[in-house]
């Protein structure tokens, strides 16, 4: 019955939220309405607080979990974090906090990789945001500190991977600025202010050596670990080093806009600004990026629905901080098309399975997580939804951890 009333709820929405163009604008409400009820259809078959979803095969309907130390364990909390806020339902919450909690181990054990931040901020972060538990406070305080010992003075950037170090030497990658707003918001509620000189620091490097002169991104830069002079940027995951992997992009696009956003720093707006217009210069027709804008397989080559997810939420920051009105009203709009499409019957996963979004790509050249639901589309979906409610009430506040 659970089951049928989502797939006629599914079609409800789309008949009521995909017009015609020239139609009324879309309403993130109804989305973010049949979210929540997923959720909490999900949150009944998840019994293991340490096990958290991550993507779901293709012609399967249930998560496939991973544990505390995978990259991607902090976005089903955030998730829940972001549907409580939305619905206020305790039960939620209830979860949220449940899922929460297995996390914090993290932030008291040595560093194995960058992504300290995307595992905590999210979870914790948002759990802080909606609450104010202290003990969410202490575990972020000491997560930020935990991600600092990965920062090479010499280079001037964290470390992304140590276990490559021997293949590819201090390397830095350009997901790396989204973990910067955890240092951020460390050394502005009581942690050490050397945390903001890292982040700094850290974005300027980024900016000078991931920032191509062509206003794309490589993935990942390679400096000497000893002397930190810079080596070469190249790709990861992309198609190939001079290509333009889409959420790659996007990352630039969110972590230098909160950059500008926590420095002031011009040179950081005017890189979010400049990654942002050559994004969405390249889009292709339907408004969704391929996972890689160069791709030669392209038409026939996958979408990826998180890196919109991505590019919806820093455009949304960046129209928070523009002060050209045209500008602010441009990235609003072209965030609201990429939700919008988003939440369309083809990519809104309805009834099929226990996700959000359909079609993200995850690493194309390890032929993995190709086509399927991954769980930060979801997150940055949700995010990207709630950033348009609060807009749609004239609050152009951004929806972060304070």
């Amino acid at each position: 019955m659970a089951r049928l009333f989502l797939f006629l709820s599914f079609f409800v929405l789309i008949a009521c939220s995909s017009g015609k163009k020239g139609d009324s604008v879309f309403n993130p409400a109804k989305t973010l309405d049949l979210s929540v009820l997923k959720t909490k259809q999900t949150i009944k078959g998840l019994t293991v607080a340490d096990s958290f979803p991550r993507n779901i095969t293709k012609g399967k309907k249930d998560w496939n979990l991973v544990g505390v130390r995978d990259w991607c364990s902090g976005f089903w909390p955030g998730v829940l974090w972001y549907t409580y806020e939305y619905s206020g339902d305790e039960t939620i919450k209830a979860a949220a906090e449940k899922f929460t909690l297995p996390l914090k181990v993290i932030a008291y054990t040595p560093a194995e990789d960058h992504d300290i931040g995307f595992q905590i901020y999210c979870s914790y972060g948002n759990g802080y945001r909606l609450t104010g538990n202290e003990e969410y406070k202490k575990v972020m305080l000491a997560a930020a500190d935990t991600l600092a010992t990965l920062y090479n003075p010499k280079a001037g950037s964290i470390l992304s991977w140590p276990v490559k170090v021997k293949e590819l030497g201090h390397n830095t990658i350009i997901d790396n600025m989204m973990n910067l707003e955890l240092l951020f918001w460390a050394a502005k509620n009581g942690g050490d202010k050397k945390l903001y000189d890292i982040a700094v620091r850290h974005a300027e490097v980024t900016m000078k050596y991931i920032v191509r002169p062509d206003n794309a991104v490589y993935h990942l830069a390679r400096f000497n670990k000893k002397t930190g002079e810079f080596i070469k940027g190249q790709t990861h995951q992309g198609f190939a080093d001079q290509s333009m992997w889409s959420r790659g992009q996007t990352w630039g696009i969110y972590g230098f806009a909160v950059a500008y956003r926590e420095s002031k720093n011009e040179a950081f707006l005017n890189t979010s600004i400049k990654l942002a217009e050559h994004f969405l210069n390249r889009l292709p027709e339907d408004g969704i990026p391929y996972w890689d804008f160069d791709d030669p397989k392209i038409p026939n080559s996958p979408k990826d629905a998180s890196a919109a997810g991505v590019a919806a939420c820093g455009l949304l920051e960046l129209a928070t901080l523009v002060e050209d009105e045209k500008l602010k009203e441009k990235f609003i709009s072209a965030a609201e098309n990429f939700v919008q499409k988003l939440a369309s019957k083809d990519y809104f996963s309805g009834d099929t399975n226990q996700a959000l979004l359909l079609h993200s790509t995850g690493h194309y050249p390890k032929n993995s997580e190709i086509d399927v639901p991954i769980i930060y589309a979801d997150y940055y979906f949700m995010e990207a939804m709630l950033r348009l409610k609060k807009i749609e009430k004239g609050e152009m506040a951004v929806v972060n951890a304070k």
